[in-house]
């Protein structure tokens, strides 16, 4: 039993900083140098959880020292957050339950961009990556083609309804 013990400790002493500091700062840190909106979106998302808990822990340390397994269950829900196995933290922003919290309404200055950002929150995770590998291969100019054909398809489909 001992052994059990001696082993999550470990667990929690060496694994713990590593998966729930080190390894998000490194991502961050790419996600800093190769912009891409996905993964500012997870790596925010996993910041602010990981804010969120290093709160709850602070404001409840007396009842977290009760509960034995809590650095644990800190470890694995953190694993589960950024390993890309798992994506948890995009997990959590896409299925709303950080999104509907942080209401986003910055403006940048012209009607396109903003109509370019509420087009790409409006894509799901999987589209927006689709997205973003498009603009790598074929370039903005062949996307900027591509919503062009279809705003001209949308106008012509409405114009033949109308008649």
């Amino acid at each position: 039993m001992s052994i059990l013990v001696t082993m999550a400790k470990l667990v929690d002493t060496l694994i713990g900083p590593a998966v729930m500091l080190l390894y998000p700062l490194f991502s961050s840190m790419l996600a800093i140098k190769y912009p891409s909106p996905v993964d500012y979106q997870k790596w925010l998302t996993y910041w602010v959880l990981y804010a969120l808990i290093t709160l709850f822990e602070l404001s409840c340390w007396r009842v977290l020292q009760q509960f034995t397994l809590w650095p644990e269950l800190k470890v694995v829900f953190c694993i589960w957050l950024v390993l890309p196995c798992f994506d948890g933290a995009a997990y959590i922003h896409e299925n709303h339950h950080i999104r509907r919290y942080v209401r986003t309404g910055v403006d940048v200055g012209s009607a396109y961009m903003g109509l370019k950002r509420r087009v790409m929150q409006m894509l799901s995770l999987d589209a927006s990556r689709s997205v973003e590998r498009y603009l790598d291969r074929q370039g903005a100019e062949a996307l900027e083609r591509v919503v062009k054909a279809a705003v001209k398809e949308a106008r012509r489909q409405s114009r033949k309804r109308r008649r």
